[in-house]
């Protein structure tokens, strides 16, 4: 049996307030495994956002243990946790976030020219993940010359390129028509199971979560797993 890619024990995470501390996390324990898409569900300030940000590194949880591969980063230096991050992280928010002046492919290739590919490589890896994506016919479009889904599309293959072993998704659908976020949810999903990637996916979205392997719900900080129906696409 394969290791996780995450592995969470016993994280919590406290904000300072004007009144006291608030707590989100409270001994939070959660693993995802290679090829895995996991759900996260919860209300607007439940902690999800919170979750995904210590598991991304872009935060510090007060206590608790994070290890990605094995590997215990909770005490990583920043220097540390911005490299792992290129190197074995990818990110999806509900926003794009694409560059205006750079078409797709260019879009893509731009964290691998900041991570150290040389630009020809970083080109031909960022039209294999958009081409995998359904958007082979869209390299050298701008984001205003495509459709909302495309864009997101564009911004799950540049969250994609750099060949993480985890993704983090932050209601990557939440910008979207029903219809179309089904697309980018069946090109996402069929993506990491076809690369192995570990995906932690937070959502408001219940039918999208139907479809994922496992999906957990945050509640006053303690994460609860939930029954989840899952239909191959």
């Amino acid at each position: 049996m394969s290791n996780p890619v995450l592995s969470v024990r016993g994280l919590t995470r406290t904000y300072d307030t004007a009144t006291g501390g608030l707590t989100v996390l409270r001994g939070v324990n959660l693993d995802v495994m290679p090829g895995e898409v996991v759900g996260l569900i919860g209300p607007s300030g439940s902690g999800k956002s919170s979750l995904l940000h210590a598991a991304g590194l872009l935060e510090r949880p007060t206590s608790g243990e994070i290890r990605i591969d094995g590997e215990d980063v909770g005490m990583l230096d920043e220097r540390a946790r911005t490299h792992l991050r290129l190197a074995r992280i990818g990110f999806v928010y509900q926003f794009h976030h694409l560059l205006a002046e750079f078409d797709a492919r260019d879009n893509v290739a731009l964290p691998l020219r900041i991570a150290g590919v040389r630009q020809a490589e970083a080109r031909a890896r960022a039209s294999e993940v958009l081409t995998a994506l359904g958007l082979g016919e869209r390299l050298t479009h701008q984001p205003a010359q495509m459709s909302g889904g495309e864009q997101q599309r564009v911004a799950v293959a540049r969250a994609l390129a750099n060949r993480p072993r985890l993704l983090l998704a932050d209601e990557p659908t939440g910008n979207l028509d029903p219809a179309t976020s089904q697309t980018v949810f069946e090109a996402l999903h069929d993506l990491v199971k076809k690369t192995g990637v570990a995906a932690l996916i937070a959502t408001h979205n219940m039918e999208l979560a139907g479809h994922m392997d496992r999906v957990f719900a945050l509640k006053d900080g303690h994460l609860e797993e939930r029954p989840a129906e899952s239909h191959a696409y």
